[in-house]
């Protein structure tokens, strides 16, 4: 019986022919002209929403303890090391400067308080509006002439940043001699005015917003975001910038006097110095920690150290204060909002526009 023969083998193409598609191929896909318009309105919308929801945090927040808020206080400060009976006032300039109450407030105190032989003025600030700043340098000047005899001493201590504004309060020592200190570590300087203003006519455009106010004047509108500036505003605002950078200089030469008018101009470019380069250029009188500058008021008071002791001031601290954050005045989100994009001009050391100011939140007088 013979055996069943193998199948015979299926004749093959030579090349192997590829399975057909079970689909048509589609043409592939062609990139968007719009894809970066999306990419943006992706990346704004959030920031926009965020940023909104953040107003109204911090509003609910700051409303907890705004109505009712409690008087200054006041804290030790060392109380192991500086045990005396005579009183020496840290007075502190935090963050970015808005309206400069808090501070202002803190100089007021100090003048009701007879028993404060002397005074530290402690800056960790890049600056802030124009207006705030002066504010505070008025109300310290006020101070350190509050007294009949003589001017009360007053000392800086410089932080991790006394730049523009901050720089600009710091003048408040007017002519005594040593009584600026900045830290090895310290950032300074940054004399200048800046009015940040940011242009989104093209992408206003792009996106089809168009600007249609209706004005008295063409002028009255000068700055819109969604407009470019022209040759007339520009010379308004660079004016007004001139005038406050001159009135900046002003303040400069009257808090250091051995400064001549030349050197100055050559220095207030807006450039931020270290501790070494401010006192080569006579912007800094020490290099010293706060204690240095402790130290510093008390001999000026006429005490030693062992004389003294040492008080901060205190207000109403909430959640704002520990995100870095300080509201001074009950404000709804819309009115923030307003307040923010409001065009002015700042002494101000940053790459953001400010939002927050002072040190102590919520105070009224005590």
């Amino acid at each position: 019986m013979s055996e069943p023969r193998p199948p015979e083998p299926v004749p093959q193409s030579y090349p192997p022919q590829p399975y057909p598609p079970p689909y048509p191929p589609y043409p592939p896909p062609q990139p968007s002209r719009l894809g970066w318009l999306w990419v943006l309105l992706a990346v704004f919308v959030p920031v926009v929403f965020f940023g909104c929801l953040c107003l109204m945090f911090a509003s609910a927040v700051a409303s907890l303890g705004q109505v009712e808020a409690a008087p200054i206080q006041e804290k030790r400060y060392k109380p192991y090391r500086y045990k005396g009976t005579q009183k020496i006032v840290i007075i502190h300039v935090q963050g970015t400067i808005l309206d400069g109450t808090s501070v202002v407030r803190q100089a007021e105190r100090v003048i009701r308080d007879k028993s404060v032989r002397a005074v530290v003025l402690r800056i960790n600030s890049p600056g802030g509006t124009i207006a705030g700043s002066d504010a505070i340098l008025q109300a310290l000047k006020e101070m350190r002439h509050s007294r009949e005899n003589e001017p009360l001493p007053l000392v800086v201590s410089m932080g991790a940043l006394a730049a523009s504004g901050g720089y600009y309060v710091a003048m408040a020592v007017e002519d005594t001699p040593q009584s600026i200190y900045a830290e090895p570590t310290t950032w300074t300087g940054s004399i200048g005015v800046i009015i940040p203003r940011y242009n989104m006519a093209q992408l206003a455009q792009k996106i089809g917003v168009q600007e249609d106010s209706i004005v008295s004047h063409p002028l009255k509108k000068m700055g819109d975001f969604f407009s470019d500036l022209t040759p007339e505003e520009r010379n308004i605002l660079q004016g007004l910038v001139d005038d406050a950078f001159a009135q900046f200089k002003r303040v400069v030469l009257s808090g250091r006097p051995q400064l001549k008018p030349q050197e100055l101009d050559k220095l207030a470019t807006g450039q931020i110095y270290t501790s070494a380069q401010a006192i080569q250029l006579k912007l800094v009188d020490r290099q010293g920690y706060l204690d240095d500058a402790i130290a510093r008021a008390a001999e000026l008071a006429g005490l030693s150290t062992e004389q003294i002791y040492v008080v901060e001031y205190r207000g109403a601290f909430g959640l704002l204060e520990l995100l870095g954050t300080q509201v001074l005045h009950r404000q709804e989100p819309l009115q923030q909002l307003l307040q923010a994009a409001t065009p002015r001009a700042w002494y101000l050391c940053t790459w953001l526009p400010g939002v927050s100011t002072g040190r102590i939140t919520g105070l009224r007088n005590p």
